[in-house]
């Protein structure tokens, strides 16, 4: 990082955790080289779910942070949203927000717009409002021990996971992870059996396929986020599946590389699918 920054540098863009699940143990550190030379970090809040109530960005280092209501506070993350990532920053740069913001005043809520250094004013100012609104009710529902809890339950699930399932498949970084890890289909792969085989398979089994191939720098990745909200017996199913396909790719690969067997669909033509996107429904007739 030093070999790279200079004077030059805006900003650097994190998450920590990190896309590996691994906590950047050397964040202040890294804070403290992108500073130096006039930068500012920014936290990708995509992993928060990991160090609710235990951990701080603020603390870390960062300077602006975005939370994504839709994957850590409660709304809903599939289904192409919506999403909403409200932004926080250090004090020092609130005078160059977006305009108007928020303030209170005894009892009363009001817009400022008297903020001569903001950047102005940007388009749909409000966000998604009702997002917003869940994610707010998720917080009150839980309280502070509530969303400590999530953390904490986020975290075991994962390790959880990956202690049970590094024995049947490569595991690059063997060290205690935070709400996700990534496994390796590597192994598979020898045997002519393909990550996106194996999340093939899970479907017959009627469990959603992990994210595949990424991080781009794991081979045959398959990254395992099992969040707070699963039970052990929910777990130990996925655990159960997982074995039971890296068994059929080392003694019967062709029932993984022809998966799904038990879906309206078999395989579908993916470059195409991402190409020409059929958004809508039409009759045949």
């Amino acid at each position: 990082l030093k070999e790279v920054v200079s004077e030059k540098t805006a900003g650097l863009m994190l998450t920590n955790p990190n896309t590996l699940g691994l906590f950047e143990e050397d964040i202040t550190e890294m804070a403290e080289i992108v500073h130096d030379v006039g930068g500012l970090l920014y936290y990708d809040g995509a992993n928060a779910n990991a160090i609710m109530g235990k951990s701080r960005p603020g603390d870390m280092g960062f300077d602006v942070i975005h939370l994504n209501l839709h994957k850590t506070f409660g709304t809903p993350h599939g289904g192409g949203g919506p999403g909403s990532g409200p932004v926080g920053v250090k004090e020092e740069l609130v005078k160059f927000l977006p305009k108007p913001l928020v303030e209170k005043e005894e009892d009363r809520y009001y817009f400022n717009h008297d903020m001569p250094n903001s950047i102005g004013k940007v388009r749909s100012y409000y966000g998604n409002f009702g997002v917003v609104v869940k994610a707010y009710a998720y917080l009150l529902a839980l309280g502070a021990k509530g969303v400590e809890r999530v953390s904490e339950d986020a975290v075991l699930n994962a390790n959880y996971l990956k202690e049970k399932l590094k024995e049947y498949y490569e595991l690059p970084y063997d060290r205690v992870c935070k709400h996700e890890f990534v496994l390796s289909g590597k192994r598979q792969k020898e045997g002519k059996v393909a990550t996106l085989d194996i999340a093939k398979r899970l479907l017959d089994f009627e469990v959603h396929p992990p994210t595949i191939y990424f991080p781009l720098i794991v081979e045959e990745a398959l990254m395992v986020e099992p969040t707070e909200t699963e039970t052990v017996e929910t777990l130990n199913q996925f655990i159960d599946t997982m074995i039971q396909i890296a068994k059929e790719a080392e003694e019967n690969p062709e029932v993984v590389q022809e998966a799904p067997h038990n879906t309206v669909v078999s395989r579908l033509d993916e470059a195409t699918a991402a190409r020409k996107p059929k958004l809508r429904w039409k009759s045949e007739e």
